[in-house]
């Protein structure tokens, strides 16, 4: 009897074992996560961006439903998928009783690591009881998103081939900036909303690309932090060498005002707006997808030592996105 007690409980641990396992996510959070993963909700839209990407099929729903003019780039399948809300950010918080609707094995987000996104994750984990996952979604950490994400999520191999890709294009990217000296790095901002006038502030991970292109940040004048307003005269002040703007509208705008004719971006026709389909390319979200934005805004910042074919670039970037996710979607 004791042997046959012995031996229940030696089973029932090792089932328990696999159907769980211990994981410390960015913040230093151990979370348990079953053995199996079938449905994964996105808190926020970069991590709606990562899980599309890397399973589409277990992505449970948007975060913000897609326009039509961006579904015609998604899968099929992922077009009908419900407009979830969003767990993070501000403005449109959703509430624990939706993530029971929408019955996740997983949670995840993917951006800044900061206190204030730890402990929502561990209070809807508690309030749910479905295991909230914060991860690192800075653009160097790229590849290791999607290394770790691949082990969790059921999707090894496509995982891999996406995390070397990511890794060989870093790589690339790096050594191309080793030839640009200091002086010849380019000053950049980049204008949110129709009117321009939000920018990220140094160490934003809305203006992440810029470290990464080594570029300089002008609004990084104002300090540290997040997302914030500035003024026209104070953009003009700072004179950028080039503008980058979210909303076709503030292009417009600088190229025709004469109150910004004497900026070094308008004068030398360097003011650029984001493709955005359908994710955008630089923001919107500051996700994986700004792995395109980089190669769109090498060439534009340093002609000289990057000679970038961009449609064929382009078309490399999306055939090798969607292409994984059309194999592992027909699964």
């Amino acid at each position: 009897m004791k042997r046959m007690l012995l031996l229940t409980l030696l089973f029932l641990s090792f089932a328990f074992a696999a159907r769980a396992g211990s994981f410390t996510d960015a913040a230093g959070r151990i979370v348990e996560i079953p053995d199996r993963i079938e449905r994964i909700m996105a808190a926020g839209p970069p991590a709606s961006v990562l899980v599309y990407v890397l399973t589409p099929q277990k992505l449970a729903g948007w975060v913000h439903r897609p326009s039509d003019e961006e579904s015609q780039y998604l899968l099929p399948s992922a077009r009908s998928l419900p407009e979830l809300g969003r767990l993070t950010g501000k403005g449109d918080a959703i509430q624990s009783d939706a993530v029971a609707k929408a019955k996740p094995d997983l949670i995840v987000d993917v951006g800044d690591v900061r206190e204030e996104y730890a402990s929502l994750a561990t209070r809807i984990q508690t309030e749910t009881g479905v295991p909230y996952l914060l991860l690192d979604g800075s653009l160097t950490n790229t590849p290791q998103l999607f290394e770790t994400l691949r082990k969790l999520s059921g999707a090894p191999e496509r995982g891999m081939e996406l995390a070397e890709y990511a890794q060989a294009h870093l790589d690339k990217l790096k050594a191309g900036l080793a030839q640009v000296p200091n002086e010849k790095r380019s000053r950049v901002y980049y204008g949110r909303e129709a009117d321009g006038m939000q920018t990220g502030l140094a160490g934003s991970i809305n203006v992440e690309l810029f470290d990464a292109l080594g570029a300089v940040n002008v609004a990084a004048a104002k300090g540290a932090g997040s997302l914030t307003k500035v003024t026209p005269e104070e953009v003009i002040k700072w004179d950028p060498s080039v503008i980058i703007a979210a909303d076709a509208k503030f292009a417009a705008q600088v190229r025709s005002d004469p109150a910004w004719s004497g900026v070094a971006a308008v004068k030398n026709a360097r003011v650029f707006v984001q493709p955005a389909l359908p994710f955008g390319w630089f923001d919107g979200p500051p996700g994986v997808n700004r792995r395109m934005g980089m190669i769109w805004l090498e060439p534009l910042l340093y002609p000289e030592v990057f000679q970038t074919d961009l449609r064929k670039e382009t078309r490399d970037f999306y055939k090798h996105l969607s292409d994984g996710s059309q194999r592992r979607a027909a699964r």
